[in-house]
């Protein structure tokens, strides 16, 4: 008869020691002793027996095929290393069986008899059963290490894995990719760039995966709502909520406004990506006959010169020259110029409500993160109640901390948006006035992106295009509050007539959280 050898070891470590040599001549005595010759032997070396894939055990199998007639026999050491599922071991004995291929164990007695056919399903079960203990250990040990705030697996892009100096594995920061990970959240939190922009600008400046290659779209969109590049450990199936025992790559600060930024981005996704550079006005403009928004092309004439026009392709209402409509666009740019008189009155306004803002939330800063920690500790509780002293069950468990998740949420916002460091008004101002000021030439030097931008913080809206011109367009607030303003030729130097309840710009300023500095901020950082 002929016998092939399988000899497995499962980890990459015991390639290292005796086990594979031993196994080999454990399997090539029991051949000899058995009068078999042996035709060939597949070692594998460092795969699981869960895994499917293996590729000497793909090999054996393909031999078996090729050489159908001219082998009897498959050996292994014990039935352990040829699978640890009892699915799979049926599945692979069926297998040799339908090629006329027994199956032997050196150290399991097992043939074509009852008895040794029971032996057989009884070790395969033995074999699954001592799998999924383990399977369970480990996941055991991983759910607590977690909610230690070790992370267990694999340290993403961005960090390294490491040990503290007491042996206990942990991970850090990546000198090489944690600065420009960093830099990505900075980017997306601005909210001047889409996640394709930052990626682009991340990979130009050398962000690589730990292979090498260019990080995917996708695999960005992922990292972005990571919580372990803030410092924290989530896992919704274990119940795990916990701050990481690593050092964090961005501040909570950054983090939720990406996720904020994340959770609205997905329509202006699609709309962007039918944005054409050289239509900026493509969908934002809309047709005067049948509202529907313009698109834009080009046409070509008998002589071959090219034309491009924007259309409505709805009703064919409106056809104009992409010249005439922009330039119809840059008069009402120049039209909409206030006098410089108004914006001074104006940023009088702001910076009185802006420091009234700085005073109130300079109030409330220490009461929400009072709060906070407070949420915090509850959570804490709740955790060792259910856990460790099983005072509650698992019902009321994850109820509790379902709420509790909700109010830290809420309240880490509300602690957030207290912080103005990030922001500094008087720039946003002169900002804000450069741009309303200079909206014509800005405009029209600025990418495309920006104009979009640029067009739907002072259109809020759009615009409508009826052949003639654009019917009455809706403004942004930071332009009608001049308007009223000066149609009702209110008092401009004292800084009384903008205090909240008055008329005229103050009209808007109703509440120091929003309104008015809301605003001439959106003007200022919205591009």
């Amino acid at each position: 008869m002929r016998a092939v050898i399988y000899c497995r070891v499962s980890t990459k470590e015991q390639t290292k020691n005796l086990s594979l040599p031993a196994q080999r001549k454990a399997c090539a005595q029991f051949c000899e002793a058995q009068g078999w010759k042996v035709d060939r032997v597949f070692v594998e070396r460092g795969e699981s027996a869960k895994t499917r894939d293996r590729t000497e055990l793909k090999r054996l199998m393909d031999h078996c095929r090729k050489n159908r007639g001219r082998l009897e026999v498959v050996v292994v050491y014990s039935l352990d290393r040829l699978a640890r599922s009892n699915h799979d071991h049926f599945v692979i004995r069926a297998f040799l069986a339908g090629l006329g291929v027994t199956l032997r164990s050196v150290s399991q007695p097992i043939d074509e008899s009852p008895t040794g056919k029971l032996m057989e399903g009884v070790l395969a079960a033995i074999a699954q059963f001592d799998n999924d203990l383990r399977a369970e250990k480990t996941s055991l040990g991983m759910k607590e290490a977690l909610k230690r705030g070790r992370w267990t697996f694999p340290a993403p892009l961005g960090y390294l894995n490491s040990r503290l100096p007491d042996g206990t594995k942990t991970i850090e920061p990546d000198p090489e990719r944690a600065p420009l990970i960093r830099r990505a959240f900075e980017l997306y939190a601005s909210g001047l760039y889409t996640k394709r922009e930052v990626l682009d600008q991340l990979s130009a400046s050398g962000l690589r995966t730990k292979r090498g290659g260019k990080v995917g779209l996708q695999s960005f969109g992922y990292m972005l709502k990571h919580p372990l590049y803030a410092g924290k450990i989530r896992n919704d199936a274990w119940g795990i909520d916990v701050v990481g025992d690593f050092e964090p790559i961005v501040d909570e600060h950054t983090f939720f406004r990406v996720q904020a930024i994340l959770r609205h981005s997905k329509a202006a996704g699609k709309r962007h990506r039918r944005h054409h550079p050289d239509f900026p006005l493509r969908r934002f403009v809309r047709c005067g006959v049948c509202e529907n928004p313009l698109t834009g092309g080009w046409s070509r004439s008998k002589t071959g010169k090219r034309y491009a026009y924007y259309n409505c392709p709805k009703c064919r209402g409106i056809s104009a020259r992409k010249e005439a409509l922009e330039e119809r666009f840059l008069e009402l740019l120049d039209n909409l110029k206030p006098k410089p008189e108004y914006l001074e009155a104006l940023r009088e306004s702001v910076l009185e409500v802006w420091r009234e803002r700085e005073r109130h939330l300079e109030e409330i800063k220490p009461i929400l993160q009072q709060k906070l920690a407070t949420l915090e500790e509850q959570k804490k509780r709740l955790v060792e109640a259910f856990v460790y002293k099983q005072a509650i069950d698992e019902q009321t468990y994850k109820s509790e901390l379902d709420r509790l998740r909700a109010e830290i949420t809420v309240t880490r916002i509300e602690r957030n948006d207290s912080e103005l460091d990030a922001l500094d008004v008087e720039t946003v101002l002169e900002f804000a006035e450069h741009v309303v000021l200079n909206a014509r030439r800005m405009w029209s030097e600025f990418p495309l992106q920006h104009r979009r931008r640029m067009q739907k913080v002072l259109f809020p809206e759009g615009l409508v295009y009826d052949g003639g011109g654009f019917r009455t367009p809706v403004t942004c607030l930071f332009f009608r509050d001049l308007e009223r303003s000066e149609s009702e030729e209110y008092e401009l130097v004292a800084r009384t007539g903008f205090e909240r309840g008055g008329g005229g710009l103050g009209a808007s300023v109703r509440s120091p959280d929003k309104l008015l500095t809301k605003r001439v901020a959106g003007l200022g950082v919205s591009w």
